[in-house]
């Protein structure tokens, strides 16, 4: 039993943002009372927070997760990628499925479902689109599903192939299921993990144009609208592609976007310091893109903040920019990254950030979680809106990011996840 006190509780599937006590008994919110806390004293032997100057916010939603297993878990496991989530705020986390081999058959999504059953977070699995991530055949989605896939993606690839996705689309729909898309074109990318423009030039460096996302990003679009598939958008870098998805939007498609924190964060500039730490796919792109990806989350274009977590290893990292490996870490830095960059600058309320990482997810996915109420899931985070710290330990077993030394603003003090404490600061 856990009573947490005088918080600032933030719901923002409700609206309530005030000082409120919340009374935790066998996993769930038993009592959700604001105001009058002094007369909230909850059973003797309950354990308490005094969240007195903190925020207690629906637990963390992350639909855009690398966790290496199967296959490469030197990088990161689903053990140790759920400790790095819940270090983070999250308590729901999912997992993409291009490990090694590829989630594609019912036996691999269950041994993952199973492994994500021991973290204590919640753990969800997509499944790939395409067998083997091939691009070519569609995968069973209709069993999968069953045996409890989450959704679809062949993140870190493209599909290419328009009858391919025309095809996968059309089965989505049928089954109720989200399909989340890696929308970068080959045929324009002549070097992955840097923006081509004035730095890969000065670099030296062949680059991806933003033509290779904005291209994709309008076929799957106007596919969506054409099947009525419901489809995810994943890692939005472009200005030209938040401008497409908002028209898509305006049409009727039922159209998701997310964007990462280093893509509202960071610009191509950042390789020149960070060098392969800023290498990832889509890659950073110029301050207006920057600018326009910010614009996109405050007029709702982009529903969803998603990490993004891709952990390497730092041998992997260290070599040339060409030959490394791309993505960054995410998951311990978005919720500071999200206060630091959109919140203190004015372009989001801390109530608009968090539906970006607890409501929209939850809808878009159609998940039982994101949200406080009496009776529901005890999934929460709580964190100090105003604590500085910087950027350099981890629990990830990777430390692949160009955050490392920036001082951020804003830090969790504890994860709870089904009634239990599953990360505390203190």
């Amino acid at each position: 039993m856990i009573l947490i006190k005088n918080g600032r509780v933030i719901d923002p599937l409700s609206g309530f943002d005030g000082t409120a006590n919340i009374l935790i008994e066998d996993g769930k919110v038993q009592r959700f009372e604001c105001g009058q806390t002094d007369r909230f004293s909850g059973p003797a032997d309950a354990h308490v927070i005094d969240a007195a100057g903190l925020i207690v916010a629906p637990g963390l939603i992350d639909v855009h997760s690398h966790f290496r297993e199967p296959g490469q878990t030197e990088k990161e496991s689903i053990a140790t990628g759920a400790k790095a989530a819940a270090a983070g705020g999250y308590t729901t986390v999912m997992c993409l499925a291009n490990t090694a081999p590829p989630i594609d058959s019912k036996e691999l999504l269950l041994a993952n479902i199973e492994e994500g059953r021991k973290t204590g977070i919640n753990i969800l699995q997509n499944a790939c689109v395409t067998i083997g991530m091939q691009g070519k055949t569609v995968v069973d989605m209709e069993a999968l599903l069953d045996a409890g896939a989450v959704g679809f993606s062949d993140d870190g690839k493209p599909i290419t192939d328009v009858k391919v996705i025309s095809e996968a689309m059309r089965r989505a729909a049928a089954a109720g299921a989200v399909i989340s898309l890696h929308e970068e074109d080959p045929a324009f990318i002549k070097g992955a993990g840097i923006n081509e423009g004035s730095v890969s030039s000065k670099l030296g460096l062949d680059g991806a144009k933003a033509a290779a996302e904005d291209v994709m990003v309008a076929r799957d679009c106007m596919i969506a609208l054409e099947t009525g598939a419901r489809i995810n958008i994943q890692h939005v870098s472009s200005a030209n592609s938040v401008a497409m998805i908002r028209l898509a939007k305006s049409l009727g498609a039922d159209v998701w976007a997310e964007a990462t924190p280093h893509h509202f964060s960071l610009t191509e500039d950042s390789v020149t310091e960070h060098g392969t730490n800023a290498r990832m796919n889509p890659p950073l792109r110029t301050e207006a893109d920057r600018l326009a990806v910010i614009e996109g989350l405050k007029d709702g274009t982009l529903d969803m903040i998603a990490t993004d977590h891709a952990p390497h290893t730092a041998e992997e990292k260290a070599r040339p920019f060409a030959a490394a490996p791309s993505g960054i870490i995410g998951l311990e830095t978005a919720l500071a990254l999200g206060i630091t960059n959109l919140v203190i600058p004015g372009h989001l309320s801390m109530m608009e950030l968090l539906e970006k990482l607890t409501v929209h997810p939850a809808k878009c996915f159609s998940l039982t979680a994101g949200d406080i109420h009496e009776g529901g899931a005890a999934d929460l985070v709580i964190f100090d809106p105003d604590e500085k710290w910087t950027v350099k330990d981890f629990v990830s077993k990777a430390s692949n990011s160009p955050f490392i030394g920036q001082t951020l603003t804003g830090a969790v003090r504890y994860t709870i996840c089904g009634g239990k404490v599953v990360y505390s600061k203190e």
